[in-house]
């Protein structure tokens, strides 16, 4: 480092090189690797602190990378989204990993990229404790520096960082989007707007007031109200979005918008600092920050798994709360509520076993791989679509919803423990209303499947199924021999995702307000009448997300098995209802002539393919929905010392609801 500040000092080597030779040197081998970085800084301290012509070359170099070359830009977009909006923001980002974008050496932030070249420089840098980053910034002795009259460059790129964010938070609260969530920013006085005029009036008083200390101004305690205000708006409109719908470009509004509220009041607070003590040492500490913000930015910038994890999580989380709220549908606290839930899924094993007979009945045909698909996808959508319109319920659906609802729970107690045993209650109630539809789903389905292949054969006097088909079936619900439990954690994804469309589409509903515009087709009014148009307008709102999600899962399922054929690969799917009433069809089939060995493997398989549909789906959910709501439930061991507690106690709770509980109680979810 010696060697380098000393060829700077001969005129060797310019300013970026010196930079850039330097932060190469104090780069850890490994990111994960601060104490060389440490070190090599404290060395870097010792070397200025004994050669004073070292320190003034580099002091006057750094001081010449923030003014000649064009700061704005680092300050405004670093770490911030730009205005493009989100697909075409993950375009950029995707093409420039492929091929980076040109440098150009008049802009600072160009320069970062040559300085800063790898994408975990964040991590070391974050890492160095800031009394590091002090300890170097202090021994540069920037208080050697000539006192300058006007207005020094490298505080003048901030003062116009400051303006251009003004400007473009003002341009912000005028887009339709914003006003549509929030109508009171026309109504009245808009602080976007406002503090754009009070920024131009503090910056044009402070770059005078550097010139003359003796001019007084009004401070910035007047713009930092206005930008609370502003953010206060922001969170308004969050809280709205979770009600009423959100979108992809609103979030992405919202959060640029946040990005740039946050740094104006960083720079604004340096400004403030530097007008109080020219010197800078007591805003060393703010520039430390700044600098480890913007590094963070720059290594992140081209980072696509940031900007799809960030953009979409205010979507997220309003997915989520439908979900959370239809799950709480699924919690049964009382025995009526409980029996109601089980005749409910009886209703649905019902239709379940008509759904399999016509998948088997297509399968006959034999039809090529697509049209089999199509066939397959219809039967399980349209099927799904009647059980919810019927009001039945399938089990397997239950995981997606009921785990979100207790991620809401979770989020609600802050993920601490005093509200615990409330908690254990809703997982209580959870299994034994997952058991009690398990068992509503099996219970009817293997019966009427078998009753169905009973009709047929005393119809036809042939068997529905022939033996070998009987015999096949039960080879694809035997969990040794065949890859039933990994297709059913494939069926498990599947009822995950189909729990997010259902989510999805319900925004949509509330947020393109699709029941109101329904309502407003004068054909289907005249068609329907006013007061039927109205019912359905309501039921769309209430049922779209249901309805979709039933459809799409019944796609997924029918075209899993030609996804499998036409690229040769091992995916299918096994749902715990079909895959009993296969069963039922199997016994009949084979006139109950089975091998006791092949029929208990198939119990084991359908309890195994049920327990794995379950888990795959509520685990995925789960993930999802405390993420969303940005929750990290650190009291995993107190709750399963108390779910255990619960059990050795009461373990009936985990099976029947008891026969009188306490208002209480009844509210605790």
């Amino acid at each position: 480092m010696e060697t380098l500040l000393q060829r700077h000092l001969q005129d060797d080597v310019d300013e970026i090189t010196l930079i850039a030779g330097l932060v190469s040197k104090i780069r850890p081998k490994k990111s994960s690797q601060a104490v060389h970085a440490e070190h090599m800084i404290g060395a870097l301290c010792h070397i200025l602190g004994r050669r004073p012509e070292l320190r003034a070359a580099l002091r006057t170099a750094l001081l010449k990378l923030l003014g000649a070359h064009k700061p704005v830009s680092l300050y405004v977009e670093s770490g911030i989204l730009p205005s493009t909006g989100f697909f075409t923001e993950l375009y950029r980002r995707v093409s420039h990993k492929i091929l980076p974008e040109a440098i150009d050496p008049n802009y600072l932030k160009d320069i970062f990229a040559q300085v800063f070249t790898r994408h975990d420089d964040e991590v070391w840098v974050n890492a160095v404790p800031n009394v590091r980053w002090l300890e170097l910034l202090a021994a540069l002795r920037f208080d050697e520096q000539p006192a300058d009259a006007s207005l020094p460059s490298p505080v003048r790129g901030i003062v116009d960082a400051v303006l251009v964010l003004s400007y473009r938070i003002s341009s912000i609260g005028l887009e339709p989007e914003l006003i549509r969530n929030e109508p009171s920013l026309e109504e009245f006085a808009s602080p976007f707007l406002a503090q754009n005029d009070e920024v131009g009036e503090y910056l044009e008083q402070f770059s005078l007031a550097w010139a003359d200390t003796s001019l007084e101004f009004q401070d910035e305690r007047h713009i930092l109200v206005l930008l609370d205000q502003c953010a206060q708006i922001i969170q308004k409109i969050r809280r709205t979005a979770s009600r009423s719908g959100t979108s992809i470009s609103l979030t992405f509004l919202l959060q640029r918008l946040t990005q740039q509220l946050e740094r104006m009041e960083r720079l604004l607070a340096i400004l403030a600092t530097l007008r109080e003590e020219k010197g800078g040492e007591r805003a060393l500490p703010l520039f430390v920050g700044l600098f480890k913000t913007l590094v963070s930015g720059e290594c992140h910038k081209n980072d696509v798994r940031q900007h799809w994890r960030e953009s979409l999580e205010l979507l997220a989380l309003r997915v989520t709360e439908n979900a959370s709220r239809t799950g709480e549908h699924y919690i049964t606290s009382t025995r009526s509520e409980y029996f109601a839930l089980l005749k409910s899924a009886m209703g649905a094993g019902l239709v379940i076993a008509f759904m399999a007979m016509l998948k088997l009945l297509v399968a006959k045909q034999h039809l090529p791989p697509l049209t089999e698909a199509l066939l397959f996808s219809l039967n399980y959508g349209l099927g799904f679509m009647l059980i919810h319109i019927l009001h039945f319920t399938v089990a397997t659906k239950q995981p997606a919803m009921t785990a979100s609802a207790i991620a809401a729970s979770i989020s609600e107690q802050g993920g601490n423990s005093r509200d615990m045993e409330s908690l254990t209650s809703i997982i209580a109630q959870t299994l034994r209303s997952q058991l009690a539809a398990i068992l509503g789903n099996v219970l009817v389905v293997i019966p009427m499947a078998m009753l169905i292949a009973w009709g047929v054969m005393q119809a036809t006097g042939v068997h529905f199924i022939p033996p070998e088909k009987a015999h096949h079936l039960m080879e694809d619900i035997d969990p040794i021999h065949s890859l039933a439990v990994f297709y059913a954690a494939i069926a498990g994804v599947c009822l995950f995702l189909s729990g997010l469309i259902a989510g999805h589409h319900d925004n949509l509903a509330m947020y393109n307000r699709i029941p109101q515009r329904l309502k407003q087709l004068r054909w289907l009014e005249r068609l329907l009448g006013k007061a039927r148009l109205s019912r359905v307008a309501d039921y769309v709102e209430n049922n779209l997300g249901a309805l979709a999600g039933n459809f799409y899962f019944g796609c997924m399922l029918g075209g899993m098995t030609a996804i499998g054929v036409l690229f040769g690969l091992p995916v299918d799917i096994r749902h715990i209802t079909f895959s009993s009433a296969y069963l039922g069809f199997s016994l009949i089939g084979l006139d109950f002539a089975m091998q006791p060995q092949e029929l208990w493997l198939g119990v084991l398989g359908i309890a195994l393919i049920g327990l794995t549909n379950l888990a795959v789906s509520f685990t995925l959910a789960l993930s999802v929905a405390m993420k969303a709501r940005k929750v990290t439930f650190t009291q995993r061991r107190a709750l399963l010392q108390s779910l255990g507690r619960r059990f050795r106690q009461k373990p009936g709770e985990f099976l029947l609801p008891p026969k009188s509980q306490k208002p209480d109680d009844l509210d605790a979810h």
